[in-house]
Order: C-alpha cells, then sequence, then structure tokens
C-alpha cells in the first residue's frame, strides 16, 4: 500500500469558547467596589471627625479668650472704680509681688539685702523702697545715739536720722530676740511697699543685714497723736476742736482704704493713739503695720487669729474669741474718736470708780445732749460746735457698739464726718 508522503495530519479543532462573563467575572468586580465603597466612608468619617474635634478645640480656645478678657475687663473696672472712689485722696494701689526675704541671713561681708556695704546710697529699688546699708543707718543717727530716740515701741526703738542727701527720716531697729520681729518686718515692708495713700505713713526704705532688721519712714514732726492729747508740754498747743474732727477725718480714710480699697482687704488690728502721727501741718497718718492681718474678699469677712493689741482698744468679740473682721478696726476707731472728743486714754484706773474704763464710762453718755457736753476736753475750752459734737458723739457710738454688726463701715464714717470739717484759715505749726 502505498503511502503518500505529502499528506499532513490536520491537529484537531479547538475545543469550543465557553463564557463565564456572568459568575465568575462579576464576583471580584463586586468585591472591588465594596472594598472602595467602605474606604471611602471611613474616610468621610475621619473627616468629619477631624472637623468636629477642630471645631470643639477652637470653641474652647473661644471661651478661654473670653473668659480672660471679661476677668480683665472686671479687673479693670474695679481699678477705675477704686481710682474714682480715691481720686480726692489720690490713693493708689501697686500690685501685689510677695518680697523674698529668705536669703538675708546669708548676706556675707554684713552687706544688706539687695545691697552692698561700700559705704554709698544703694540705687537698687524694690517698687520705690530703697535698700540701705547698716553702715549708712548708723552713721545717719550718729551710731543709734539715745539723743536721736524718739519713740519706744513694742518691736523697737525708733531714731531720728538724716541721710546722706540730707533727708530726715524716722529709722525703727526691730529687737533682736521678739517672736514677732521677722513677721512684723516683712508685712510692714510687703503692705506698705504696695499700698499707697496720703493717710498711711510711707516707707522710704529697709535693710535686712544679717540679724538687723529695719525699717525707714518719713519724718512726722509733730509726733503721735496719744502725746497732744495726754502728754502735752508747754511748747504744744492743745488741739482745737476742728484740728480734732480732720485727725479722725484722715484716720477714718486710712482704714476705709486698707479696708475697701486694698485687694485683700488689711486689718490694721492694733490701730491706737500712739501709732496715729501728725506732719507739719497737723494732718494725721497711720502707722505701724507689724500686726496687721489680710482680710477676706468680703468687707466683713472673719478670720481666727492670736489676739494682739492693747487694753482699751480691742473689739469685744475679738478679745473674747480671737475672730478679728474689719469691724474690729472700727471698734479701735471709735475709742479713738473718744480720746479726741473727752481727753481720757481708754483705760485710766486713777479715775473714780465706773470711770475706769472710757468706752463703758461714755457709752451710755453719748446720746445724752446734756451729758455729752459735760464729757468733752477741758483743754477744747468750749470753742466748738455743739451741733457737730452730737454728731460726732452719735458716731462714735456706733463705732463701739459691742455688736460688730451694728457697727458703720469705716466708708459711712468718712461720709460721716467730712462735712463737719472745716477748712482753717490757718494751721497751727509746732514741733518736738
Amino acid at each position: 500500500m502505498e503511502v503518500n508522503n505529502n499528506s499532513r495530519t490536520l491537529p484537531p479543532p479547538p475545543p469550543p469558547r465557553t463564557h463565564f462573563h456572568n459568575h465568575n467575572n462579576s464576583k471580584p468586580h463586586q468585591h472591588f467596589h465594596t472594598h472602595n465603597a467602605i474606604l471611602s466612608s471611613n474616610s468621610i468619617l475621619i473627616i468629619i471627625a477631624s472637623i468636629i474635634s477642630i471645631t470643639i478645640l477652637l470653641a474652647i480656645f473661644l471661651l478661654i479668650f473670653m473668659l480672660l478678657r471679661l476677668k480683665s475687663a472686671r479687673n479693670t473696672a474695679t481699678a477705675t472704680s477704686a481710682s474714682s472712689a480715691t481720686t480726692q485722696s489720690t490713693t493708689f494701689i501697686i500690685p501685689h509681688t510677695t518680697i523674698n526675704f529668705d536669703s538675708s541671713p546669708e548676706v556675707k561681708g554684713g552687706g544688706c539685702l539687695y545691697g552692698g556695704n561700700s559705704g554709698r546710697i544703694p540705687q537698687y529699688r524694690i517698687r520705690g523702697v530703697q535698700v540701705f546699708t547698716y553702715k549708712e543707718l548708723e552713721l545717719a543717727t550718729d551710731n543709734f545715739s539715745e539723743a536721736n530716740v524718739i519713740g519706744n515701741g513694742r518691736l523697737g526703738f525708733v531714731y531720728r536720722g538724716v541721710l546722706a542727701d540730707g533727708a530726715v527720716v524716722a529709722i525703727k531697729m526691730l529687737h533682736r530676740d521678739g517672736k514677732q520681729r521677722e513677721r512684723s518686718f516683712r508685712m510692714e515692708v510687703d503692705l506698705l511697699s504696695r499700698l499707697h495713700s496720703p493717710c498711711l505713713v510711707e516707707l522710704l526704705g529697709y535693710c535686712a543685714d544679717q540679724h538687723h532688721r529695719l525699717l525707714i519712714f518719713e519724718f512726722m514732726h509733730n509726733g503721735t497723736l496719744h502725746h497732744h492729747l495726754h502728754n502735752p508740754n508747754s511748747e504744744s498747743q492743745p488741739l482745737d476742736w476742728n484740728t480734732r474732727l480732720r485727725i479722725a477725718l484722715d484716720c477714718a480714710k486710712a482704714l476705709e482704704f486698707l479696708h475697701e480699697h486694698a485687694v485683700p482687704s488689711v486689718i490694721h488690728r492694733n490701730f491706737k493713739c500712739t501709732n496715729v502721727l501728725l506732719d507739719q501741718d497737723l494732718r494725721a497718718k497711720v502707722s505701724d503695720f507689724g500686726s496687721a492681718k489680710m482680710g477676706s474678699d468680703k468687707i466683713n469677712g472673719q478670720i481666727s487669729t492670736q489676739v494682739l493689741g492693747t487694753t482699751g482698744y480691742l473689739a469685744p468679740e475679738y478679745a473674747s474669741t480671737g475672730k478679728l473682721t474689719t469691724k474690729s478696726d472700727v471698734y479701735s476707731f471709735g475709742v479713738v474718736l473718744l480720746e479726741l472728743l473727752t481727753g481720757r486714754v481708754p483705760v485710766d484706773i486713777k479715775r473714780p470708780q465706773g470711770e475706769h474704763v472710757l468706752v463703758s464710762w461714755a457709752l451710755p453718755r453719748l446720746t445724752n445732749r446734756e451729758k455729752v457736753e459735760k464729757m468733752i476736753d477741758p483743754a477744747i475750752q468750749g470753742k466748738y460746735s455743739k451741733k457737730d459734737l452730737i454728731q460726732v458723739a452719735a458716731i462714735a457710738a456706733m463705732c463701739v457698739q459691742p455688736e460688730a454688726d451694728y457697727r458703720p463701715l469705716m466708708t459711712d464714717v468718712v461720709q460721716s464726718l467730712v462735712p463737719l470739717v472745716k477748712n482753717p484759715s490757718s494751721s497751727y505749726r509746732f514741733f518736738n
């Protein structure tokens, strides 16, 4: 059989194509779209959450900003109100910054705090209060000579001094061993560095050299009110009626400033005749803030503390419980007002029975016109207004009420005294 070599074997025909378009290819495509949808939803949620977070943060920042603006506006309004209320007395407050004296015992070479012992007047000042060296104060007082002693208080001696520039000052040297010495020193420097009023004695400087603690004040030429009322000398004239009323008004303004314009309020705690000083024009200024206490923000805010002060001037509730308020100072002011009226000291055991304590004796008489006229200081020699006397007696009676709630605010006292004080054509000038 013959085989044809030219013939070719044909490949088998290709199998028919089967299309799986409807099922096999549709599942991956559907999954891809679903995945994209999920990613898109998550992105939207993230964007929305971010927007909400940013909005909340902006709202918080805006709220904080508004609160700060409101606080600033309130502070400005308070400062403006205090300024307008004290425009007549040109009173102002420097913002509080605590002075740190902790390093003073470590100062080497006898130098003062923030000052050296170079013999020159230090140029460094803290809020206008100058820092002196101990050597400068020795030179100013002739080595603290007894001849220059002008006062002797509970915490130390007061000397008359003349600084290198010729300024006459009062230099108070605190005792070394007093428990209250350091607190008194810090309180006076801290308060009088930031509180300024024409009715407060001005602090010019201080020295904290090692164990020495000295305070330098403006010099008050006419000494203490106590001296003029109770220990007058031949060189001084008795205080006339209008001068006494003006002194009372100056003291009332000083306490009003401490109670209602200082922030926080300040309770003097030791207001008395010996702490009222008179300048060359017999204008009164309040001194000795070593026992002062910071009060609460409320005018009648009550604080508990150790009882300090002088017998005869202490408010009954403070003396018995140690509860101190601004009304405690009001009582002490009332006692001083009675001294101005009567010329008597707060406690005098030399008086007849029933007259030992000034307040107890005077209080039932203050509302009786005839008895009030018999109470008045003979040194006034009848030269006073009877109408004004009745008004002043009524003010004194309110201030020394046994119940603190019945005592007036110092603002009310000031407003009551202002119409009674006349501007004299001339003022007495006498010096110790």
